[in-house]
């Protein structure tokens, strides 16, 4: 498996990690990279995360055999759009997007004849550092890669997708768009939403700057995903407000029995509720799905969790 030429649109983190990973395989020719900033283009070629900067998206994916859109999700259906009437008939188009039925709506409506081109995709990795300079080929090695096909999506379509995540190491998982949102809804965008509220409610407090004076392990490990994007996790939790929402109701629902066994000095029923979360994160594992299924099978839509 070999593909002649690489369309990038979008040269940051996610998409030049994908670019280098590719080239260090030997699974693609040619990578022609766009992005909105000048600065990241050259940034790109100098560090040969692609041969050639193009001036826009759509002048990115002509001659292209392999597209990856690796865009914010509020920018997706205007970059669909953009590049749609320049695809080849025969061209793969994925996505890195955190969100799936908003982007599959935008793919619907922007893309016309060339629809059957577009296979969703979300890789769950990441680096709390963005940009080109962090980008590094061997970010997807070893971590779940969600496909979620579309009734217009081929076999040998799907089998061409799975074969490259799997290519640059990626544990393959197949499930509905639907399914997705509600599993990254309830493991990596309500935590991100809770890890915000913690820090924002202890910097509302006159003595903010001495509590964290003192913070330790604990304040470290359970904000540390609060140093995330503003801009990305925004237009996530806009694009998955629905699900979000939903999983903000069960966690509400449990905040309340944890502290209706407070107020109560209710010390069996707070520990059998400490205990319950304690022994279900003991027993969990990053990709322990992976371990114990075949790669291509369908994720529940209560699915393992990603890393940011």
């Amino acid at each position: 498996m070999k593909f002649k030429q690489l369309g990038l649109v979008g040269c940051g983190l996610m998409g030049a990690s994908f670019a280098l990973a590719l080239q260090d395989k030997h699974l693609v020719d040619k990578v022609v990279g766009f992005s909105p900033s000048q600065a990241t283009r050259d940034k790109a070629l100098q560090r040969g995360v692609i041969h050639q900067a193009a001036r826009s998206a759509a002048e990115a994916v002509q001659g292209a055999d392999l597209v990856l859109i690796a865009v914010p999700v509020s920018h997706t259906a205007a970059c669909l759009a953009d590049i749609a009437p320049h695809l080849s008939a025969d061209c793969l188009v994925m996505d890195v997007g955190s969100t799936k039925t908003d982007v599959v709506a935008a793919a619907r409506a922007a893309m016309g004849d060339k629809l059957a081109c577009f296979l969703p995709a979300h890789p769950i990795a990441g680096k709390a550092q963005a940009g080109v300079e962090h980008a590094d080929a061997s970010l997807y090695q070893d971590r779940a890669l969600i496909l979620t096909p579309l009734a217009h999506n081929t076999p040998a379509q799907i089998a061409t997708a799975t074969a490259l995540w799997q290519a640059i190491g990626s544990r393959v998982h197949s499930m509905t768009p639907e399914a997705h949102d509600q599993t990254f809804a309830a493991v990596s965008h309500v935590p991100h939403l809770l890890a915000f509220a913690q820090v924002n409610g202890l910097l509302q407090q006159p003595q903010a700057a001495d509590f964290l004076k003192l913070a330790g392990p604990g304040f470290r490990d359970f904000s540390r995903i609060a140093a995330g994007d503003p801009a990305i996790w925004r237009d996530i939790f806009l694009a998955n407000a629905q699900q979000v929402l939903t999983q903000t109701t069960h966690f509400r629902i449990a905040l309340e029995q944890l502290e209706a066994a407070i107020t109560q000095g209710d010390a069996a029923q707070l520990q059998a509720l400490i205990a319950q979360a304690s022994q279900a994160r003991s027993a969990w594992q990053l990709g322990e799905a992976a371990s114990r299924t075949d790669q291509n099978q369908r994720l529940p839509s209560a699915g393992e969790s990603q890393e940011d």
